[in-house]
């Protein structure tokens, strides 16, 4: 029996399988509110039978979205256009929905990638990045603006009222993002976080934020509801954060209630040096889950089926997500299945498609033909 297409158990959701789709920035947003591309392009990957979906990246304040063309839980408009594209997901698909609660940090406030993802500054129509220190994400981009005691107020609230307005919408799970260089992150690593206050410095000082935003957003999320982080478990940077420090973040979020650790690497500053291979980062995800006891996903360079069956079947990680090999091959999941003898959900519509010699792998369907 596969291991991949084993259920899995996270609180109170069973998922039918170990395949997440990741969270895939679409910077097609406006204002913050999820449109028809939204709706198209989450409609696709919720029928293509992975276990998991889980929205893109959505900021909790406006000025925490990467570009302004990127998706935000931070107004009653962004819930309203939310609550519209999952009534639809819903009438159609059954797969559990997650979704990554983010703020951009110093890397707000930029161009989408196909228009260069440079900075845009507030006099051409971006505004000031926020960040633990005044230390830009370039040295060839001015310095973003040192976070007050206020503003870790507002943020650690505005994480708070987005994962409200996620229980409003009937959202399964929620991920928090710690990762790629954005403002959680930002504050573990100390490269990019100086603070001279009992927000920088040591290991506990710096964890502590990303540590107040988790337990915050645990009391308010329904007890029965899973809740994970995403990280990058290095910077590939010398002197920067790495697997030992993640380690240890691990273990505090794990006493705190965390559910899964989503173990990625890298983003925080353009001198990080990383070779890529497949399952470059299934290292990370294998020693978190060994040392700390908690659930882990792998990510990056995930292609093949068999190679996802090995990670989870070999206990490197409990499940793998994939981000562009889900854009180019929706049906990943189904391939999957066909590949190794597991069985997946699909659209009745759609029963008739799978290969000969593979029809099981929908179950026990029949159909009738005239």
């Amino acid at each position: 029996m596969s291991k991949l297409f084993s259920p899995l158990v996270l609180r109170s959701l069973t998922l039918s399988n170990r395949i997440m789709v990741s969270p895939m920035c679409q910077y097609s947003a406006t204002n913050g509110n999820a449109g028809d591309w939204h709706l198209i392009h989450l409609g696709q990957l919720a029928l293509g039978g992975a276990g998991l979906l889980c929205i893109e990246a959505s900021a909790v304040e406006a000025i925490g979205r990467i570009t302004p063309a990127c998706l935000g839980l931070y107004s009653d408009d962004n819930e309203a256009a939310l609550r519209r594209v999952l009534a639809e997901l819903r009438r159609h698909a059954d797969t559990p929905l997650a979704i990554q609660l983010a703020h951009a940090g110093r890397k707000a406030s930029s161009h989408t990638p196909w228009d260069g993802g440079k900075l845009i500054a507030p006099e051409a129509g971006g505004w000031l990045p926020i960040a633990p220190s005044a230390l830009p994400f370039s040295q060839v981009e001015p310095p973003p603006r040192e976070m007050t005691a206020a503003d870790l107020d507002r943020v650690r609230e505005a994480f708070v009222h987005a994962a409200r307005r996620s229980e409003r919408l009937g959202i399964d799970a929620i991920e928090l993002h710690a990762a790629h260089g954005y403002l959680l992150h930002t504050f573990l690593s100390p490269l990019s976080n100086h603070r001279g206050d009992d927000y920088g410095g040591s290991l506990e000082n710096r964890m502590r934020f990303p540590l107040e935003v988790f337990s915050a957003v645990r009391k308010v999320w329904p007890a029965a509801k899973p809740l994970g982080v995403r990280i990058s478990a290095s910077d590939w940077i010398d002197g920067g954060w790495d697997l030992a420090q993640s380690i240890e973040f691990a273990r505090r979020l794990k006493a705190l209630g965390c559910d899964w650790i989503d173990a990625s690497s890298g983003g925080l500053a353009p001198e990080q040096k990383i070779t890529l291979g497949p399952g470059y980062q299934v290292q990370f995800a294998k020693a978190i889950r060994k040392e700390v006891g908690i659930q882990t996903i792998a990510v990056g360079l995930i292609t093949e089926p068999r190679q996802a069956e090995d990670i989870v079947a070999s206990g490197r990680a409990d499940m793998v997500a994939l981000a562009r090999g889900m854009l180019f091959d929706p049906h990943w999941a189904w391939r999957a299945a066909a590949e190794l003898g597991g069985k997946v959900g699909a659209p009745k519509q759609y029963w008739r498609s799978a290969p000969r010699g593979a029809e099981a792998i929908f179950g026990d369907v029949k159909l009738g033909q005239r």
